[in-house]
């Protein structure tokens, strides 16, 4: 017996990686990856076959084409983490036209170092998902199969520093963020002025998650610097085992002009319910309004500017594990006849019309 134990000391101390515990040999480095194809249908029939300029996911119409693929490599350790994700898509092409060059296919970019020990207080640098919102360009992870007003007209991602702690119970997370703006990698030329923001979540019970977020800065050079207050309200409610309710409230100001104390407003209620008969498939629909007067977000150049009504309804069926099937139908309504139609004659560009009617399937994978 203790020839037994000292030769099973002695391989310890020859080979201590067999003596450390299992969870430390852990590979840091994983790689992951999605990819979401989709078919959309515009009953307006652009003659750009391009879906309204505020719509950036799913925004090719009649034809078949690629939202969002990327490869992603995440590395994380006690104390270190990081993340590389490169993308391609229509999603891409359209949401990164402002960065330049290579930027424009940076889906993700950044590093975190845990700066105490004993407490999950982080600092996060780089290009990182928005702060704002509780939907992001990843299709799998959205009750709906497209994106809310609100969603698509506010930041999917954005480029700073960010200060983040969360308790031990992980019941609140608290940050803290210097932006190069609203949804920048790359800082609008001849801007000086920093950009903040702030992220309070909490989840007082497994089902319920709470968030207000905000942002505060100029989108745009010195020159004509206007500055924007952005707030985001939402409740995630996991009502049952089946039935799931997201609400959602955003209200935003911005100067009239420079060194102005009149501002323009703009607000966006939105309400998603969802309905899981069964652990493969997926029923919900929205509700939304957005309404924005002035064109701050979105300008129309019509006499009462974007005052739009949303409904959709979606069902989503898991074929295989990471493989989702997806149909929408969506109707967009708006005050002011925005949305354009194709004539049928000759195919020229037709009469605009108040509404948009969208018929949308996708398949996603993810890995």
């Amino acid at each position: 017996m203790k020839s037994l134990l000292l030769s099973a000391l002695g391989l310890a101390f020859l080979n201590p990686v067999m003596a450390q515990d299992s969870t430390e040999t852990a590979n840091p480095l994983t790689i992951s990856g999605y990819a979401e194809a989709y078919y959309n249908y515009d009953f307006n029939r652009p003659l750009n076959n391009t879906a309204p300029g505020f719509l950036y996911n799913f925004n090719r119409a009649g034809e078949v084409n690629l939202n969002l693929g990327f490869i992603k490599a995440n590395y994380t350790t006690e104390r270190v983490r990081g993340n590389l994700a490169l993308a391609t898509g229509t999603y891409m092409n359209a949401n990164y036209a402002a960065e330049p060059g290579v930027l424009k296919n940076i889906y993700e970019a950044n590093v975190g170092v845990k700066i105490a020990k004993n407490s999950n207080l982080w600092i996060d640098a780089g290009i990182m998902p928005s702060h704002i919102g509780f939907e992001s360009a990843i299709g799998k992870d959205n009750w709906a199969m497209t994106r809310s007003l609100v969603a698509e007209n506010t930041p999917y991602f954005e480029s700073g520093v960010k200060l983040g702690f969360t308790t031990k119970d992980e019941k609140l997370y608290l940050s803290a963020m210097y932006l190069n703006g609203w949804q920048r990698i790359q800082r609008v030329d001849g801007n000086t002025t920093p950009a903040f923001g702030t992220q309070i979540t909490y989840k007082p019970a497994a089902t319920v998650t709470l968030n207000y977020s905000t942002f505060i800065g100029n989108d745009k050079p010195d020159s004509l610097r206007l500055m924007r207050y952005y707030h985001n309200f939402y409740g995630i409610f996991q009502l049952s085992e089946k039935f799931g309710l997201t609400a959602g409230f955003d209200y935003g100001t911005e100067q009239k002009a420079k060194g102005s104390s009149n501002y323009n407003n703009w607000f966006v209620p939105v309400l998603i319910a969802r309905y899981s008969p069964s652990p493969r498939v997926n029923i919900a629909a929205r509700g939304e309004y957005f309404q924005d007067k002035n064109g701050v977000i979105i300008a129309t150049g019509t006499e009462n500017g974007f005052q739009t009504f949303g409904v959709s309804a979606n069902i989503d069926y898991a074929i295989f594990p990471g493989v989702l099937w997806r149909v929408e139908a969506r109707n967009l309504s708006s005050k002011d006849r925005i949305f354009l139609e194709r004539a049928t004659s000759d195919g020229a560009e037709g009469a605009s019309k108040k509404d948009n009617f969208f018929l949308t399937t996708s398949i996603s994978v993810a890995f």
